[in-house]
């Protein structure tokens, strides 16, 4: 049996997707160091002159790498926070929204170095990008943590939303370096951090948000997630991020 061959796009379509895949593992075995377009070409078995129809430079592939990478993390992440909400009292739930990033970091830890030292550093071609990449999973958590009822009216509530975002960026980038350089080395007590600062941050929203709303406060402090949030007239559904 013959099988059809591959128009034009479908082939470079692969071929760029084998680009891709021989940078993640040159990147996750040598680090930035190793990662040159000779090596990156031929271990995915074309000519380096090749390597230039799919990407312009180094910087551009990188550039996709992390495009890739962004997206299928923040999609993953918008579902299992959309997952948690719909069982709130489902604790496991509550925690993959947390394990998921600190998981994908981890599976690729000289790219997520490599973003986070161009993201503050003025000189490097990546800095740009870098900083949009970082807007874009904040703006990700914003919209979820609107999504679940919590008031975006007042400039003020959007910004409390944007500081809590960052907030748990910069906690879950921490608890990722911890755990790739073995300061932290079981993954699931990082995990057990980040759900319990998101347990303060919902008491606050749901605090700010009665307040907003003319309505005191009705949770206790020590209330268990699926009952830190809960909608008017609903047992929990704002328990989980």
């Amino acid at each position: 049996m013959t099988s059809t061959p591959l128009s034009r796009s479908e082939a470079k379509d692969l071929t760029r997707r084998r680009l891709i895949r021989a940078a993640y593992a040159i990147l996750d075995e040598e680090g930035e160091a190793g990662l040159t377009t000779v090596k990156v070409s031929k271990a995915a078995g074309i000519a380096q002159s090749s390597f230039y129809v799919h990407f312009k430079d180094r910087q551009e592939l990188l550039r996709a790498l992390g495009e890739q990478a962004g997206e299928r993390l923040r999609g993953a992440m918008r579902e299992a926070r959309h997952r948690a909400r719909e069982v709130p009292g489902d604790r496991e739930r509550h925690r993959e929204a947390f394990r998921i990033p600190l998981e994908a970091i981890c599976r690729h830890p000289a790219l997520f170095r490599l973003g986070l030292r161009a993201r503050h550093d003025p000189s490097s071609p990546l800095q740009e990008f870098a900083v949009e990449t970082a807007a874009a999973y904040r703006a990700h958590l914003v919209a979820d943590l609107a999504s679940f009822g919590f008031p975006t009216e007042r400039e003020s509530d959007r910004r409390r939303l944007e500081m809590i975002a960052d907030g748990i960026g910069a906690l879950t980038n921490a608890m990722a370096i911890g755990h790739i350089d073995g300061r932290y080395p079981d993954l699931e007590e990082a995990v057990d951090v980040l759900v319990a600062f998101s347990y303060g941050y919902l008491r606050l929203l749901r605090k700010d948000s009665s307040a907003w709303s003319g309505n005191p406060p009705s949770t206790p402090p020590d209330a268990p997630p699926a009952e830190v949030c809960p909608e008017p007239g609903e047992s929990s559904k704002k328990g989980n991020l």
